[in-house]
């Protein structure tokens, strides 16, 4: 599912994709998304056009939305409307050195390698600072995938298509489809209880709070480590001695309004974290409310019978536990240390050992556990890589073991993967390194 913004965020995507593949085939070439007649003004010599002339809705996911109101105009289910996307694709360029034609390649092997739109490629396009504009678009969000498919003219067709530009003179040209697009409306998706009594209360209705997302301190896209401070987004949040509830704890937040609750997770005990899938809810204490009608009033005759010898009078209202919606987040692992023992093997004969891997977590009896190695690169031989699985453990620590086999002697970047939760790697930051921009940590040496 996404907002308005998504539309925008395929065609910027696209013209992305295609522009890092044609510049490096044709010299001074670029992506314009403009009208095929106003290629003239401004245009550059060479290039590929991206043009969307056409938006339908998607005749599978149209089949399958349920009608969005009841006689009444109660909201069922949050609007929403499946669209495909067509462009078109054309080619200009210096014809005697065949510049149209080689774009005409170059864009149709880059699309048939990158035939689906993944959310990497999207949140790369979002996060570009050539489209500010699409910042808040969450496209990428979005559970169905997004292909992107060639479509087949015959020649009247294309002709037809070409016609309802005024002026523009044909140039070579493709079509393609991007099929689905999501896009939901804003009504928030309710359907009201049936009235049962028409009774009236004095007290309003308590706003729950509602938790729209949970995020890393440094962005929406970084990592969330046990070191990392979450920003926790949503609606109605504040409230007197607000707590949030994480791995069977309650905790104060640091900073909590309305809108947004600031919790660094070293506030939770250590040792109750898990990697891996996590969830967060806020709670508010709040007191009860009595209503002005709580039922029949007893007979004149008939009195409250006295409190039992010894009992006072309850001086406080009784407690009521607000809970919001429950929201989960991946929780990665960090390596502390990783080591070799017991290595078998010699000369140019393959190394197998024991691996012993040290983690700022604690890894669970039953959670799965990977251990990836990949080797370094070492002038033009090819590089190794290699995944191995621990078996299940008798106890809960943060140190596991895994027995490696068959693995060449190296250099290896060593990542661990506990519930598909994957440990990240360090990346070089000193520009005067030779090593600028690469990963070098963590690292194991296999002699």
């Amino acid at each position: 599912m996404s907002n308005y913004l998504a539309i925008a965020t395929v065609t910027a995507t696209l013209q992305k994709l295609l522009q890092s593949a044609i510049q490096g085939d044709v010299e001074g070439a670029r992506v314009t998304t403009v009208r095929p007649d106003n290629l003239g003004s401004g245009a550059p010599e060479s290039g590929v056009n991206l043009f969307l002339y056409q938006v339908t809705p998607n005749p599978v996911w149209a089949n399958n939305v349920l009608p969005a109101r009841q006689r009444r105009a109660e909201v069922v289910v949050k609007s929403q409307a499946p669209l495909d996307l067509f462009y078109l694709i054309s080619f200009y360029g210096n014809d005697v050195e065949l510049e149209p034609q080689r774009l005409l390649g170059s864009t149709i092997r880059t699309l048939e390698d990158k035939s689906i739109l993944t959310g990497r490629m999207i949140r790369d396009t979002i996060g570009d600072g050539s489209y500010p504009f699409l910042v808040t678009s969450d496209l990428a969000e979005q559970g169905e995938q997004i292909r992107i498919d060639s479509l087949t003219f015959e020649l009247d067709e294309l002709s037809n298509l070409w016609g309802t530009f005024f002026q523009a003179p044909y140039l070579l040209s493709l079509a393609y489809k991007v099929t689905v697009v999501l896009i939901d409306g804003e009504e928030p998706a309710a359907m009201p209880l049936p009235v049962r009594d028409r009774l009236l209360s004095a007290a309003p209705t308590d706003l729950r709070p509602y938790i729209e997302s949970v995020i890393s301190h440094r962005g929406r896209y970084e990592p969330i480590l046990t070191s990392s401070t979450l920003l926790i987004n949503g609606k109605y949040l504040a409230y007197t001695n607000a707590q949030i509830k994480i791995a069977g704890q309650l905790i104060t937040p640091q900073r909590i309004s309305e809108k947004q609750a600031i919790f660094p997770l070293n506030s939770v005990v250590r040792d109750s974290l898990r990697a891996g899938l996590q969830s967060v809810q806020i709670i508010h204490p709040r007191p009860q409310r009595q209503s002005l009608f709580s039922g029949p009033k007893p007979p004149a005759e008939e009195t409250p019978p006295p409190p039992p010898s010894g009992a006072s009078e309850p001086t406080t209202p009784p407690i009521k536990t607000v809970e919001s919606n429950v929201v989960g987040f991946i929780l990665r692992p960090s390596i502390q240390s990783v080591t070799i023992e017991n290595i078998r093997g010699s000369d140019d004969d393959p190394r197998s050992g024991e691996v012993t891997v040290e983690l700022d977590v604690l890894v669970g009896r039953e959670q799965r556990f990977i251990l990836v190695l990949n080797q370094r690169a070492t002038g033009e031989n090819e590089v190794s890589e290699y995944l191995f699985e621990a078996p299940q453990r008798t106890e809960v620590s943060n140190r596991v073991t895994v027995t490696v086999r068959d693995i060449e002697v190296g250099d290896y970047l060593v990542r661990v993967m506990i519930d598909g939760a994957e440990s990240p790697l360090q990346i070089d930051t000193n520009e005067n390194s030779p090593m600028f921009r690469q990963y070098i940590a963590p690292s194991l040496v296999v002699p």
